[in-house]
Parts: structure tokens; sequence; C-alpha cells
């Protein structure tokens, strides 16, 4: 048995030595995404594997202008905290730009101090296998449980085998429940 922490495979007797949790009884693959909180995690058969975890995505409004986003990015990086993901959304006058940093309390600290108006939201960030259908399949079972996707963003390089969605589900243990099993 191999169990992935924060990414790292290792082998079983390497993890039961750190004190990671494992499934007593379960012959299956143990993904560890954070020591602070327990998260639910999905397995599609056995090679590919779907991970959710909840987080904290900030909403941060800024004006529309060059350099606004910059003074954010190195106000963050500053304090070293790092952006996991980030989706821009503009008006004519100003930009909201949603974003999962490493340390969302930190961060919202960090900004209010600076006058910058940001927001916190729960989301779902989903990594899973880069192929056709992969969202359908994710937007599908939503709705046969009326859960409704208030937005979502992802990305994944052109020739990755994995990629990363944020979904803004309209309630995110509901959500969590129903996608437990895909």
């Amino acid at each position: 048995m191999i169990v992935t922490v924060v990414g790292q495979a290792l082998p079983l007797a390497v993890a039961r030595r750190n004190a990671c949790p494992t499934i007593p009884g379960r012959d299956r693959t143990l993904l560890i995404v954070s020591t602070v909180e327990e998260r639910h995690l999905l397995g599609m058969g056995d090679e590919s594997t779907i991970k959710i975890e909840s987080a904290t995505q900030l909403a941060v409004f800024l004006s529309n202008r060059p350099g606004a986003l910059a003074r954010v990015c190195e106000e963050l990086a500053g304090a070293e905290i790092n952006i996991h993901a980030l989706a821009i959304s503009d008006t004519a006058d100003h930009s909201v730009v949603r974003m999962v940093v490493s340390d969302p309390t930190k961060a919202l600290m960090l900004l209010g101090e600076r006058g910058v108006l940001a927001l916190e939201t729960e989301v779902l960030m989903i990594e899973t296998e880069n192929h056709p259908g992969t969202l359908g399949q994710i937007a599908d079972r939503l709705a046969g449980a009326e859960v409704n996707i208030e937005y979502a963003y992802m990305a994944a390089t052109l020739n990755s085998t994995k990629g990363l969605m944020i979904l803004r589900p309209d309630d995110v243990e509901k959500a969590q429940l129903v996608l437990r099993d895909l």
C-alpha cells in the first residue's frame, strides 16, 4: 500500500512511523491532503483518483487599473502567502479577484490593513484526471441532487494528466456528500 502525504508518495511502513492515519482492513490508496483538518477524498476505480477538499476562497475587490493586482500579489508574497488558484472577473471600474491562498486568515488581515476589501467564501478544490467529460460528470451529479454550481474555474497544462477545479456550489456540504462515491 502507498500513502500520499501532501503530494509525496510514501511506503505504508514509513507513513505508519510518521503517525499518518490508515484505513483498517482496506487495501486502497489513502490520500492525506491536510494534517490540520480531515478532508473527504474520492476514488475513481483503482488507478484514477479525485481529491476533493473544502477551502476558503477570498474575493478581493480591486480598481480596474494597471498595477492593482501586482500590489496585492507583492503584499501576499511579502507575507509568505502562496496563491494556489486565481480567477479575475472585471467590470468597467473594478475587478473581482477570486483566489485560494495558503493562509486565508492572514491574507484577510493583511489586505484589510491595506484598505483592500476582501470577503471569504467556502469552495471545493477538486484535483482530478484531465480528460473530456470530467466536469460534465461532476455537474450532472450535482444537478441530480439539486445542488447549483454558482461559479467555477479550472486549469491544467496542455499535456497534464491532472487538472484543478475550484467550484462554488450553493451547498458545499451537500456537494461533498453527493460527489463522495463518484
